[in-house]
């Protein structure tokens, strides 16, 4: 939850009032933390007494944390669109 409460500031703040002159620098500093945190959640797997052999569920709970909202955000996407186009075609009717 922190981090998202982080991440929400930090959208705020670059929306508002970060200046545009140091765009470049934000876009390496970005970088940087994003290499950082995945490099920091690396190490702390790797400390896990049992990393290789719990490796296969972290897999499978990965597999699903990608697919499962990906799935579910096609079905929306889909319902969305196709009632956007029974809109449009009763507009078109009238």
């Amino acid at each position: 939850m922190d981090v998202i409460l982080v991440m929400l500031a930090g959208v705020l703040i670059g929306a508002k009032w970060f200046p545009e002159r140091f765009k470049k620098q934000n876009e390496t500093l970005q970088v940087v933390c994003t290499a950082l945190l995945i490099f920091s959640m690396g190490v702390m797997l790797g400390q896990r007494e049992n990393f290789l052999q719990e490796l296969t569920v972290i897999g499978w709970q990965s597999l699903l944390f990608a697919l499962v909202p990906a799935a579910l955000s096609g079905v929306v996407v889909f319902l969305m669109t196709r009632r956007w186009k029974q809109d449009e075609e009763k507009k078109e009717e009238n």
